[in-house]
């Protein structure tokens, strides 16, 4: 049975032919729907493996804690036969708090304190621990590490008025520490990944991570949805640059920027991926969307840049957009295309660039593996990252232009 993936905008089709999924990206609401024949009920999916929370005791006296005060924590699934040695850790995303008022606010949430964490996660896509939907990472020890600090795991300060906690930085040491204790110093294998604000985490603590290891080690470290690109947005402004800005100078997360780049930039664009890919010495693979929807949203067209709404339908839904509109996000493609242009030179990274209107493809099972997922070069992501690290081929797949690609499962904002 083919299944095609469509935008929202016709509420009876819904009802008649599909089912339509509501989540969280950021702090936006999208949707996306799967129309089915109406001869065919879909098989409802396996029920995922649901992971306990844990909390990293004495963390505390390390001064690695979240906003408010609490113990941060992650959940891990041991790995199994050929993989009881081999370590996937994917760092937890959900954006940033750039201000007083939006730090306070976070941290009455499960992105600033533990308290409000869920007590199971499931672990479905790169999580997974069932061979059909993670068929390279199934039998890995995988670990979900939990973001509460509201600066991609980089910060180190605080603000007593407020009483917030910025402690990124040890959190992410904290939690590694523990992690070695538990058994990862023996890894044989380990990859560290992350979607979104933990894509760019995953990043900026890539060569760090290596570091953890003796060389004998495989490692490698996977980004997905953490190119965020210094763009200009539709005023002409710098949207992302200043609210970066923001959280690099409350978080003073200046000193925990690579030197490489804060000696020759200012530390706010040392915040930014294009500016540090190229000096990363780990191999490091890149998934992205052309049109990240975070990024259309919150980057290229936020409200604020957008006073008279004339982008307001395009933002939420692209097939809403106008020619010169498609033109600009054509145009934002080509800086992200651009910033990994020196990167992708090197034989060790690698790439999975599409030209969805998407954000984030590893943590959901259907972009993960499954048989409608999107593909570049008759590929999943799964096996794109499969392949390339375990050095099967070489794996530098960009898509062509929207509207090419009919394998894309698009979201729109609710």
């Amino acid at each position: 049975m083919k299944r095609a993936w469509c935008v929202c905008g016709f509420l009876s089709l819904w009802l008649v032919l599909g089912r339509s999924e509501d989540f969280m990206v950021g702090d936006s609401l999208f949707s996306y729907v799967q129309s089915e024949a109406v001869d065919a009920a879909p098989a409802s999916p396996p029920e995922p493996l649901m992971v306990p929370l844990t909390l990293i005791q004495g963390a505390d006296s390390k001064g690695a804690v979240c906003l408010d005060g609490t113990l941060p924590g992650y959940h891990w699934h041991r790995g199994s036969g050929l993989g009881a040695n081999s370590w996937l850790i994917q760092l937890d995303g959900g954006g940033w708090c750039n201000n007083i008022r939006t730090c306070v606010y976070r941290k009455n949430s499960r992105r600033g304190s533990s308290k409000f964490m869920e007590k199971e996660l499931a672990f479905t896509g790169i999580l997974s621990n069932k061979s059909e939907e993670n068929p390279d990472f199934f039998n890995w020890n995988r670990v979900k590490v939990r973001y509460c600090d509201g600066a991609s795991f980089s910060g180190d300060s605080r603000n007593d008025a407020a009483q917030l906690n910025f402690r990124g930085q040890r959190i992410w040491l904290a939690a590694m520490e523990h992690l070695m204790a538990k058994g990862m110093q023996n890894a044989t294998q380990a990859l560290l990944s992350g979607c979104s604000a933990g894509g760019l985490a995953s990043i900026l603590h890539c060569d760090e991570f290596r570091g953890l290891f003796p060389n004998k080690t495989k490692v490698k470290c996977l980004s997905d949805a953490g190119m965020f690109l210094d763009a200009v947005d539709v005023s002409g402004g710098r949207s992302l640059r200043n609210m970066y800005a923001g959280v690099v100078t409350l978080q003073e997360v200046q000193k925990n920027l690579p030197r490489t780049c804060t000696r020759r930039l200012d530390p706010t664009l040392c915040f930014f991926p294009q500016n540090l890919i190229a000096n990363i010495k780990t191999p490091l693979f890149l998934v992205n969307s052309a049109y990240d929807v975070w990024q259309v949203q919150s980057s290229l067209a936020p409200q604020s840049a957008d006073p008279h709404g004339s982008w307001t339908e395009c933002r939420k839904n692209h097939a809403l957009c106008n020619s010169s509109q498609i033109q600009f996000l054509q145009d934002f493609r080509n800086q992200m295309l651009d910033a990994v242009k020196i990167f992708s030179e090197s034989k060790q990274n690698g790439l999975f660039i599409n030209s969805c209107f998407a954000h984030c493809h590893s943590e959901r099972q259907d972009t993960w593996f499954a048989k409608d997922s999107p593909l570049l070069q008759n590929k999943s992501v799964a096996k794109s990252v499969g392949d390339w690290y375990f050095d099967r081929e070489v794996v530098k797949a960009i898509d062509c232009p929207y509207p090419c690609d009919k394998t894309c499962h698009n979201l729109v904002s609710k």
